[in-house]
């Protein structure tokens, strides 16, 4: 009798253990909630707003070359820099017929010539290299002047006289001759436009313009550098 009322007592006291477990486990599992409900309400679009970026991050921002920028800007002011000399020029030319070692007749043919050239800064060569950010100021290295044009003006330019010599006894060759004196013409007109610094023209003109034009695009510290040309620039 007494054994059954001790089994008995035994069975209630599990029973009642494993209720009182259950009771915790459902009231931590409630607590927890609650703190995570209490959490959100405290911190409201915060917290969501954290959520949301872990899940949809914002894209990169991207990253502007600025240097790549002013090149693109510079590029087409090529024109801007061109420098122009003209020049009047009178080119004597000449050529003989000869019998054997003896020259029996010489034909002479003086021609006037206008001429043209041009020189500049190649701006199309600009990279990306050549130009340098220190703080705020924008540091442009230019290519160096060269010459990009030379021509004769063959509406103005004329035969002033053409000689064949006594009997007209000289070669017959005008245009040989025109073609020669225009060759000339050109190499004279050159290299008094480069004594005349035509080329340091350019390269002043190049460093206003460029420096115009980017304080004009917002940049307001430039400093642009020229090159000096490279001796052969005039041949």
């Amino acid at each position: 009798m007494n054994d059954e009322r001790s089994n008995r007592r035994g069975g209630n006291n599990y029973e009642h253990l494993t209720r009182n477990l259950l009771l915790m486990t459902t009231g931590g599992i409630l607590l927890a909630t609650l703190f995570v409900l209490i959490g959100i309400w405290r911190t409201g679009t915060r917290f969501v707003g954290e959520l949301n970026s872990m899940f949809n991050p914002s894209p990169a921002t991207p990253q502007v070359d600025v240097r790549s920028v002013v090149v693109r800007q510079v590029k087409n002011a090529s024109e801007l820099t061109t420098a122009v000399f003209t020049m009047e020029a009178v080119v004597p030319t000449s050529q003989d017929r000869k019998l054997g070692e003896y020259v029996i007749g010489t034909t002479r043919l003086l021609y006037i010539a206008y001429g043209e050239v041009k020189a500049g800064v190649d701006l199309s060569q600009l990279k990306a290299d050549n130009v340098q950010i220190v703080n705020d100021t924008i540091l442009l290295r230019l290519p160096p002047p060269r010459i990009l044009d030379s021509k004769i003006d063959v509406n103005r330019s004329k035969v002033y006289d053409y000689d064949r010599g006594f009997l007209g006894l000289g070669p017959d060759v005008a245009p040989q001759l025109q073609t020669l004196a225009q060759q000339e013409t050109l190499l004279k007109i050159i290299t008094a436009a480069c004594s005349q610094g035509l080329l340091k023209q350019a390269n002043d003109r190049a460093e206003l313009v460029v420096s115009q034009l980017l304080n004009v695009a917002g940049y307001k510290e430039v400093l642009v550098e020229t090159t000096s040309p490279p001796p052969e620039s005039c041949k």
